[in-house]
């Protein structure tokens, strides 16, 4: 099972691969397995550090699908990738069955949307072996963005996401990160200040996983479609970074890549 290698002052990347016919900025465009198997080896080849799968799609207003859909959407990926890329591939789901079928299709990391709330998940990562994305979100994906309601969003996501390492940790879980969460159950308000207050949750001892690219608060900040969101993604990104991020998750790992090897540079000439 591969493992990621994280370097102080260098942040990974994270490229996203869609296997799903409704996701917010590219979906249908990789909803084939052959199309995913292409596009997953592409953004290897583009410098991304790790990669992460998804048959479902978690946009806000979107609806489950069942466990045999996106099994048929991820499994003949995973499958037809083993062996092929180098880098660890993660399986973004909240079905225990699915991340036990993931494992064994060649997966390495679990990335579950409700970070781990479900006793079946934490059962099921912890027996596979593989590291997991623990993130935070309010509510359901239908239903998350109607009205997200927090006395004190850093303090509250902190203590969940602390709870969820804990609880990974006591299952026996070794490779452990943790997510934010932007964009779920957030407003503008609350995505921003997670984003600027990332520190405090990387003092947690975990290593965070920040998913900004394209989201609608860089359109609600900047103007533009999804595909039109670069610009404002690479600008959280590199200000995510700065104040803590380990990981970004992008759709543009070329350009990320290289914004973030500038911004790790001036940092780290900053020390």
């Amino acid at each position: 099972m591969k493992r990621l290698q994280f370097t102080p002052g260098r942040t990974l990347i994270c490229g996203i691969v869609n296997v799903t016919p409704d996701s917010f900025s590219d979906g249908g465009k990789w909803d084939s397995t052959q199309a995913a198997v292409a596009h997953a080896l592409e953004l290897e080849a583009q410098g991304a550090d790790m990669l992460d799968i998804g048959g479902e799609s978690s946009r806000p207003g979107s609806a489950p699908v069942s466990l045999e859909e996106e099994g048929r959407r991820v499994i003949p990926v995973l499958e037809a990738l083993a062996g092929r890329v180098k880098l660890p591939v993660s399986v973004d789901t909240c079905k225990p069955e699915l991340a036990i079928m993931a494992v064994k299709a060649g997966a390495d990391i679990i990335n579950d949307i409700t970070g781990f709330t479900d006793p079946a998940m934490l059962a099921a990562v912890a027996a596979t072996g593989a590291g997991a994305i623990a993130m935070h979100m309010q509510g359901q994906p239908r239903t998350m963005q109607a009205a997200p309601i927090y006395k004190e969003v850093v303090g509250e996501v902190k203590a969940f996401l602390a709870a969820r390492a804990a609880a990974l940790a006591k299952a026996g879980v070794k490779d452990i990160m943790l997510d934010p969460g932007i964009g779920f159950g957030k407003t503008l308000e609350h995505n921003l200040a997670l984003i600027a207050r990332l520190g405090e949750l990387r003092a947690l001892g975990y290593p965070v996983f920040l998913g900004v690219s394209r989201k609608k608060f860089i359109g609600t900040l900047a103007g533009g479609e999804p595909h039109e969101r670069l610009a404002g993604t690479i600008a959280a990104c590199v200000a995510g970074a700065a104040a803590g991020a380990d990981i970004i998750r992008v759709h543009d790992v070329t350009d990320c890549r290289r914004a973030m090897l500038v911004a790790d540079a001036i940092r780290a000439a900053g020390r």
